[in-house]
């Protein structure tokens, strides 16, 4: 796993052994940010479950301004800010070790883009877009995405939200929300 583009390009990451977290494939995250080149520049991105932090860390290498990186284990925060350190994004970047859901609520920030990457299976992905919703977390013009496996149905989307690409990438589907 490794940074794709931008000033931090071809750092190597590190991440967690075991099952605890799936990294998204170097082929997806090149794809998924070639979707999001025109949201990157500037922008105030959420990592939420960021696992190693691989796609805020790819936003900050791109451009965006800042990065907020929320997990509930110790050890995946641990990597993140390793990863985020050898990538010299430090003052760029916040770190939450707390319940995505718990963080959704208590947000007093907005974002540009935000990352939704779950574990597959379980109700996570309603409840945290009703949380971003209700709450108000989305800027104008901001977009969601959306990383779920290929092999299930997808995760329900609230009618506030639109369908705005949809993309297959093996057993990795990555959908873009926007809020209508």
């Amino acid at each position: 796993m490794r940074v794709i583009s931008g000033r931090a390009r071809g750092l190597k990451l590190l991440s967690l052994d075991g099952l605890d977290t799936r990294p998204t494939l170097d082929r997806v995250k090149e794809a998924l940010f070639s979707m999001l080149t025109p949201y990157i520049s500037q922008a105030v991105v959420l990592d939420l479950f960021a696992g190693s932090g691989a796609l805020g860390i790819e936003a900050l290498s791109r451009g965006s301004d800042e990065a907020v990186f929320v997990d509930m284990l110790p050890s995946a925060m641990d990597i993140v800010k390793k990863n985020v350190s050898l990538a010299r994004f430090t003052e760029h970047s916040e770190f939450h070790q707390k319940n995505a859901l718990d963080y959704l609520r208590q947000c007093n920030k907005t974002f540009d883009i935000i990352f939704l990457d779950p574990p597959y299976k379980g109700e996570l992905y309603e409840k945290c877009l009703t949380a971003i919703y209700e709450n108000t977390l989305l800027n104008k013009d901001g977009i969601i995405v959306l990383e779920w496996d290929s092999t299930l149905s997808r995760p329900p989307v609230p009618s506030q939200f639109e369908i705005l690409k949809e993309r297959r990438y093996g057993r990795v589907m990555v959908t873009l929300l926007s809020v209508e």
